[in-house]
């Protein structure tokens, strides 16, 4: 059955637009949040984005701004911008259980530090949205916007979808494999997938790839929420912040891009195929330089170091994760998923040496990166494998599903890479979405975001049935 997302007629949520209206007294922030709310109770028997509402403390909060903004003092560019918290992040007025069965009630109290951040800007902290069991690959119950027999994408299901249901301008997600761009990708939304560590992280440090990212309607809020994060809580410990302008960065033309294949280009659909050609074309039509594995021998150098990045990143992944889940199983006597428990005993069995191996090939991949893509103004390739799967949720006594959220195989690269990415919503499959990723070096993130501005302002997106 076909979806009904048309990139070339579909307008998303904003916000940014909606600031000077707020600031002439024409609408206020709380009428912001109402609308919000309304479109929450209309659509969310359906797509069950979120995990928590919390719309009294929403409401104290957007009231708050509202009087900002008529003194004339609002905190940032954000002030009354709502938006949603991944469940997997701290919040003190809502649980923070990671849809895992052994995390109900969990309710620590305390705010992430990108959370505290944001309500430092004015933003109006509304819901928990729903993620994967503990940001891994078992599914919650939100549904794809465009088609509820298809996933959203994980782990940032609910952040992608609320986004793209028009319940939100903007949410909080988080990756280690391909949990924003994958997700992003399958729903529509520009994200950033910000270089690693530049987001403080705040308590959700377990894994060297994990990074926390924002979900938006526009290019606008995406970059301004994140900014406005880092100038906050900067970003991990011995890391870099997010750095770059207070307002989006003006769109810049690239001149020369890399285009990746990846792993997964061997199995995605003649249609996906199809639709990235017709964009690849629009690219040289406006005098883009583009190189492949074919006609530049580097960049087959840097195809083959992330030839086996998912492989890499499950492993590397999977050993990070183990000590704290395996410490969840014994105090609670169980509550994970088959799923999840099964990628714990993998993950177990691995060694010292496995992990250590696998950190090796990582740093070489980053190695080659570092070499090559200093040949162009950035990587492209797809955000993920054609639209998002059909799932309809495990059946008893019948294997499961290896990657019901679907899969993440254009996305290891970059986040071994530590690179920063920003996912441009310009194609549509039968209906449904499906995303380029612009892939940058380290601390690009603004460049990669003006890149992407520029080409949703310039190239006309590609629809095909």
């Amino acid at each position: 059955m076909p979806g009904t997302y048309d990139p070339r007629t579909f307008k998303q949520l904003t916000f940014h637009d909606a600031v000077a209206s707020f600031r002439e007294g024409a609408d206020t922030p709380r009428d912001y949040l109402e609308r919000c709310l309304a479109t929450i109770d209309e659509r969310e028997p359906v797509v069950q984005a979120f995990a928590n509402l919390n719309r009294e403390t929403a409401r104290a909060a957007a009231d708050a701004s509202t009087k900002r903004y008529k003194d004339g003092d609002p905190l940032s560019s954000i002030d009354g911008m709502p938006i949603g918290i991944k469940d997997l992040l701290e919040t003190r007025e809502m649980p923070t259980e990671m849809n895992c069965e052994a995390l109900k009630g969990n309710f620590p109290k305390r705010d992430n530090a990108a959370v505290w951040a944001l309500r430092q800007a004015g933003a109006v902290i509304f819901g928990k949205t729903v993620t994967a069991e503990l940001g891994g690959a078992h599914p919650g119950p939100t549904t794809n916007p465009f088609d509820q027999a298809r996933t959203p994408g994980g782990s940032s299901s609910g952040s992608a979808a609320a986004v793209a249901a028009h319940m939100m301008p903007a949410a909080i997600g988080s990756q280690v494999g391909g949990s924003i761009i994958r997700p992003s990708g399958f729903c529509g939304n520009v994200s950033l997938k910000p270089t690693q560590g530049a987001i403080n992280r705040g308590e959700r440090m377990a894994t060297s790839m994990s990074t926390h990212g924002v979900h938006a309607g526009c290019i606008e809020d995406m970059w301004q929420a994140s900014i406005e994060i880092a100038r906050r809580a900067g970003g991990d410990r011995g890391c870099m912040a997010l750095s770059g302008p207070l307002a989006a960065p003006l769109p810049i033309k690239p001149q020369r891009l890399i285009v990746l294949e990846t792993e997964g280009w061997g199995a995605l659909d003649e249609k996906s195929k199809q639709a990235f050609a017709a964009f690849r074309e629009q690219l040289v039509a406006a005098g883009i330089e583009l190189l492949d594995r074919r006609n530049d021998p580097e960049v087959e150098l840097i195809e083959q170091a992330i030839s086996e990045a998912t492989a890499i990143c499950a492993d590397i992944t999977g050993w990070e994760n183990r000590w704290y889940q395996r410490n969840i199983v014994e105090e609670k006597g169980g509550g994970l998923s088959a799923r999840a428990m099964a990628t714990l005993e993998k993950a177990e069995a691995l060694t010292p040496a496995d992990y250590q191996a696998r950190l090796l090939e990582r740093t070489k991949a980053q190695a080659v990166h570092g070499q090559v893509a200093r040949k162009a103004d950035a990587m492209i390739s797809l955000s993920c494998p054609g639209p998002a799967p059909i799932w309809a949720g495990d059946k008893p006594g019948e294997p499961r599903a290896a990657r019901p959220t679907g899969n993440a195989v254009f996305n290891y690269p970059s986040s071994m890479l530590f690179a920063p990415v920003v996912n441009v919503p310009i194609l549509a499959v039968d209906g449904l979405p499906v995303g380029v990723q612009l892939i940058g070096q380290k601390h690009e993130d603004a460049r990669m975001t003006s890149l992407a501005r520029w080409m949703l302002k310039t190239l006309e997106p590609v629809a095909i049935a």
